[in-house]
């Protein structure tokens, strides 16, 4: 039986060969979601969690994205 996903926000940074960074937002366990945004960039891509703590702001930020279990979202850059 396939693990759940869960319902939590995991933040992960991606890296290009050349360097620059992605930020993404998964809707996944922490142990899940470098490989689901992994699966979303180009191959040859590194990932790996930011270790962050959302507030209740944030939190609610995120659910407007509307992601299901599972789901990746890149976050605009600033």
């Amino acid at each position: 039986m396939a693990e759940s996903f869960g319902r939590e926000f995991t933040i992960v940074e991606a890296t290009s060969d050349s360097g620059s960074t992605e930020v993404w937002l998964a809707l996944a366990k922490p142990s899940q979601a470098v490989t689901l945004v992994l699966a979303a960039v180009p191959e040859g891509w590194t990932a790996h969690i930011l270790p962050a703590v959302l507030s209740e702001k944030q939190q609610r930020m995120f659910e407007e994205v509307d992601l299901q279990p599972g789901e990746v979202y890149r976050l605009p850059s600033k």
